[in-house]
């Protein structure tokens, strides 16, 4: 079944791979399931950041992934809506490309693939979903040799030149955290 899952990729993991023009990794691993939400779709599509929405665009063309709207009035919407605007007592407001991968995986028993563990933690653990980091997907392409170690560090430092927050100096490090226990 866990091979068979969609993948909810949420701006931060998406755009990880984007911003270091890495995103061919992402159909070779998930073929067929891989979903943007239409909120991180929006995110993406800033002025600012044109070349991120080209490149999702070029991979939209090729049919590798697919945007996911959340229609109004669906269990879908209703969750999105409560997580956005007025969560239970005792959990925060989370933004909109978080909401609508969680409210979008809990509907379709996906995967959600975010860094943003810290504010969506409690929800994963709520709604029992299983997820992946941006780590995660780089371990997964080295298991299955779409990568070597040396390319992982290399695409690790142009990340974390781009400022994304990957949770450890290097792949190396992160893999044997992880991996070569």
């Amino acid at each position: 079944m866990y091979d068979s899952q969609k993948l909810f990729f949420d701006t931060d993991c998406l755009s990880a791979f984007l911003w270091v023009n890495e995103q061919a990794i992402l159909p070779k691993l998930y073929p067929g399931r891989i979903l943007i939400p239409e909120a991180v779709y929006d995110e993406l599509s800033i002025p600012q950041i044109s070349h991120l929405k080209k490149r999702i665009d070029l991979l939209k063309a090729k049919g590798q992934v697919n945007i996911a709207r959340i229609q109004f009035g669906s269990p879908e919407y209703d969750l999105y809506m409560k997580m956005i605007n007025s969560p239970e007592r005792g959990k925060t407001i989370i933004g909109k490309g978080e909401a609508a991968v969680l409210a979008l995986a809990k509907e379709s028993d996906g995967i959600v693939a975010s860094n943003n563990l810290r504010d969506i933690m409690q929800y994963i653990n709520e709604f029992g979903l299983s997820y992946k980091t941006t780590g995660d997907i780089l371990i997964e392409a080295y298991e299955k040799a779409l990568i070597t170690e040396s390319q992982g560090n290399t695409i690790w430092a142009s990340m974390l030149a781009k400022k994304r927050k990957l949770g450890s100096a290097s792949f190396s490090e992160y893999l044997k955290k992880n991996v070569l226990k």
